[in-house]
């Protein structure tokens, strides 16, 4: 048997080529062997840990494991690791996880909801470092259930994957009526706007909401979705995107942003 298996061997060059893009090695002919050969055990050492330590924060979100979320996302915050390292290789790397699990029907919104919650405490640590770092959220995204429909548990779902997948999310709750949606799209200057419905007698609203959003200048895409909602739907009134469910509604919401 080899002395190193082929993926973690891949893993330590791929370690030292981002070091030396990130200037950490400089590979200077002039420099003490010894020394260049010691700060680059010390780096590789470092971004190994802080890679373990984003493994595992993955693994707690996946787990929704809340307390061991928050208590690894505080801990490398004050070990120095970069905030966004923290939000796409730990919060978003374990959403992504069950995302893809939720679509391929290994979890169900019971472990969903669960791993969001951990998401969300950790991202209770994690945001105001986001804003000190300057990171953007990929994008705004404006969501709620139209007037005249009170269900919103499918509409939370989206919204905390949308949050757990780099988005800002604005929720307007449920019976939103068309006016609002427009106030707060302009105010917010948000690209996405997400209509939910659950009966059929509230369908018509995603509509009326669409045209009053239009009508009234709003360039945002919208996305719709709920239990009685198709794709025949979403074309026939115009909108921009329709989602079967929550982890499909973040695959759409992404596509549209780019």
């Amino acid at each position: 048997m080899p002395l190193f298996h082929r993926k973690p061997f891949l893993g330590l060059k791929s370690l030292i080529l981002e070091l030396v893009l990130d200037n950490e090695i400089m590979f200077n002919p002039s420099l003490d062997g010894e020394k260049s050969h010691s700060r680059l055990i010390k780096l590789l050492l470092c971004r190994w840990t802080e890679m373990a330590d984003l493994k595992a924060l993955a693994e707690a979100i996946i787990k929704g494991d809340q307390n061991t979320a928050v208590e690894i996302t505080r801990a490398a915050l004050d070990e120095g690791t970069a905030a966004k390292s923290v939000l796409d290789e730990g919060l978003i790397a374990g959403m992504d996880v069950i995302g893809a699990r939720f679509k391929n029907n290994e979890v169900f919104v019971p472990e969903v909801l669960i791993a969001a919650r951990a998401m969300k405490s950790a991202m209770g640590i994690l945001e105001p470092e986001l804003v000190k770092a300057g990171v953007e959220p990929i994008g705004k995204f404006l969501i709620g259930t139209v007037q005249g429909d009170l269900h919103d548990i499918g509409k939370n779902l989206v919204a905390m994957m949308l949050k757990g997948a780099g988005f800002e999310v604005t929720d307007l709750g449920v019976d939103v009526p068309p006016g609002k949606f427009i106030e707060r799209a302009k105010a917010a200057g948000v690209q996405l706007i997400g209509l939910s419905a659950l009966l059929t007698t509230t369908m018509p609203g995603m509509e009326k909401t669409l045209k009053a959003l239009r009508d009234a200048g709003v360039s945002a895409k919208v996305m719709i979705g709920g239990a009685p909602v198709t794709q025949g739907y979403a074309d026939k009134i115009g909108a921009d995107g329709y989602a079967t469910d929550a982890a499909s509604a973040v695959d759409l919401a992404k596509s549209l942003v780019t």
